[in-house]
C-alpha cells in the first residue's frame, strides 16, 4: 500500500479533531472507530473480506503500514475468522496515541504541551493545515448534498463517523440534522463498513449479540424458557479494560 493515500484510520481521526481546541470529539467511541477502520481499510487493499458477521484474512502479505501491519497479523494468528463486535471491542490501548504521533511526525499535527488545572501535565494536536481536514469533510458533504452513491472509501467514512458519534461535531445544531440523518444513511453504501459500523454501536451499546446457536443435536434436549444457555467458549478478544490514571494526560 502506497503512502500517497491517507488511511482511514488517519481521516477518521482528522475528521475528529477540533481546529479549535486541539481534543478530539468523541474520545472514547473513537478509540472503537479507529480499530474498525483498520478493517475497513485492510478490506480496501484486499487482505481481509467479511465472512458473516465475522473477518477473515484472505491476503495475509504485509501492506507496507505498520499499523495496519500488526492489526493484520493479529488476526492472521488468530487463525479462524474473528468476530468484528470481538475485535473492535477488544483492548487497543495507545491506538489513538499511535495515529496521532504518526499525524505529527507527517506534519499535520503538532503537538502542544499544557497543564490541567495548574498540575496535570496534558498534550493536545493543532492541525498545521486545516484544507485537508476540509477536503475529508467536503467528501462527505457531497454524499450528503448530491444523494450520489459515494465510493466505498468515502462511504465507509461515513459510516464509521456515525457509528463513532461525530454527526453532531460535523453537523451541530438543528440545522444539522437532515445532514446528520444522510450521514446516517450512507452506511448502506459499503458493506464492509457497514458492518464495521453496526459492530461499533454494538459495542458501546453493550450489545455485542452471541452468534447464533446451531439446532440442538438428536438425543439432546434444548434448554426450556427458564434455563440459562451454556456459556460458549471465549473466541473474540476480551472486553476493553478500564484505563488507569496516567501521569500525562493525553486531553482528547
Amino acid at each position: 500500500m502506497g503512502r500517497s493515500r491517507r488511511t482511514l484510520p488517519e481521516e477518521l481521526l482528522l475528521l475528529a479533531l477540533d481546529p479549535t481546541t486541539g481534543t478530539t470529539a468523541q474520545p472514547q467511541s473513537l478509540d472503537l472507530g479507529l480499530a474498525g477502520a483498520q478493517l475497513v481499510e485492510l478490506a480496501l487493499a484486499g487482505r481481509i473480506a467479511p465472512d458473516g458477521d465475522r473477518i477473515a484474512v484472505v491476503a495475509p502479505r504485509p501492506t507496507g503500514d505498520p499499523t495496519l501491519d500488526c492489526a493484520l497479523e493479529l488476526l492472521r494468528r488468530r487463525g479462524a475468522p474473528v468476530r468484528a463486535v470481538n475485535w473492535i471491542g477488544g483492548p487497543r490501548l495507545g491506538l489513538r496515541q499511535t495515529y496521532l504521533s504518526h499525524l505529527e511526525r507527517c506534519g499535520m499535527v503538532h503537538a502542544v504541551e499544557g497543564q490541567m488545572c495548574g498540575v496535570l501535565p496534558t498534550t493536545r494536536y493543532q492541525a498545521t493545515d486545516t484544507a485537508i481536514s476540509r477536503e475529508i469533510k467536503a467528501r462527505l458533504d457531497s454524499a450528503i448534498r448530491t444523494g450520489v452513491p459515494p465510493d466505498p472509501r468515502t462511504a465507509a467514512l461515513a459510516a464509521l463517523a456515525h457509528a463513532v458519534g461525530l454527526g453532531k461535531h460535523l453537523y451541530p445544531g438543528n440545522e444539522g440534522r437532515s445532514s446528520r440523518s444522510r450521514l446516517r444513511d450512507l452506511i448502506r453504501h459499503d458493506p464492509m463498513g457497514g458492518l464495521v459500523a453496526h459492530a461499533v454501536m454494538d459495542v458501546q451499546n453493550g450489545a455485542a449479540a452471541q452468534p447464533r446457536r446451531s439446532p440442538a443435536p438428536a438425543g439432546r434436549q434444548a434448554p426450556g424458557p427458564g434455563a440459562r444457555p451454556a456459556p460458549e467458549p471465549a473466541r473474540g478478544v476480551p472486553a476493553q479494560p478500564r484505563h488507569g490514571s496516567m501521569a500525562r494526560a493525553a486531553v482528547h
